[in-house]
Order: C-alpha cells, then sequence, then structure tokens
C-alpha cells in the first residue's frame, strides 16, 4: 500500500472541507485559510485534484492551538502534509486513540511533546 492509499484509508471515514467551508465556519475570508495553509497552523489534504482540510483539525468553529502547534512543530521538522496527516489521524495505543483527538482533550500536551521529538 503506497502512503498515499494509507493516508486514504485513514481519512476515509472523515469530514473534509473544502477552503470557503472552512472560511465559513472559522468567520474568516478564504485568503485568510491559505494563509492559515502557508503558515503551517492547517495541513491539506489532496484527494482527486482538490484541496480539502479535515474537520477534525478544527475545533468548535475554532482553530484550535494545539492541532496548529503539532503541525507547525512537523512542518519545521521536515515533514510533508501527508506526512503530518498521517500522524495525526494513525491510532495510538500508547495514547490511547489518534492524535488528532488526543489534541482535543487532555492528551495535547503528550502529543506535542510527541511532534517536537519526532521532528527533531
Amino acid at each position: 500500500m503506497t502512503s498515499q492509499q494509507n493516508l486514504d484509508a485513514l481519512l476515509v471515514n472523515e469530514e473534509l472541507l473544502p477552503f470557503p467551508d472552512v472560511a465559513e465556519i472559522l468567520g474568516v475570508p478564504v485568503t485568510k485559510v491559505h494563509d492559515m495553509v502557508g503558515a503551517g497552523k492547517l495541513v491539506v489534504y489532496r484527494k482527486d485534484g482538490v484541496n480539502t482540510i479535515p474537520a477534525a483539525l478544527l475545533d468548535d468553529g475554532e482553530l484550535s492551538k494545539f492541532v496548529g502547534g503539532a503541525i507547525t512543530v512537523l512542518s519545521d521538522g521536515g515533514y510533508e502534509p501527508a506526512e503530518i496527516l498521517q500522524f495525526l489521524f494513525t491510532e495510538d495505543e500508547s495514547l490511547p486513540g489518534r492524535p488528532i483527538d488526543a489534541l482535543h482533550g487532555h492528551g495535547a500536551r503528550e502529543v506535542i511533546r510527541r511532534a517536537q521529538a519526532m521532528a527533531f
């Protein structure tokens, strides 16, 4: 299985939002969503030529500081968007669960610590 197929399988049941929908949810212009991606606060999942943002990266209509922090740390450490998404959406029994879910709860600091260790 290729890394793209693996990522596709990880995200098959995730809600994937086009940029205009993300902008509406966050209450910002769509250009700001592009800026967030460029700044490493959000990461793009590209499938069939369409750029989307997994809804799980958002937190009740806001950009989660912990999700953005994990993405930034991994991106700064040389991880590509697909690799970041694989890390965030892959089950990890030691958390337990997926890092993306832990970032929305009490495991956020542990996920950030692991991301820092992986990136450097």
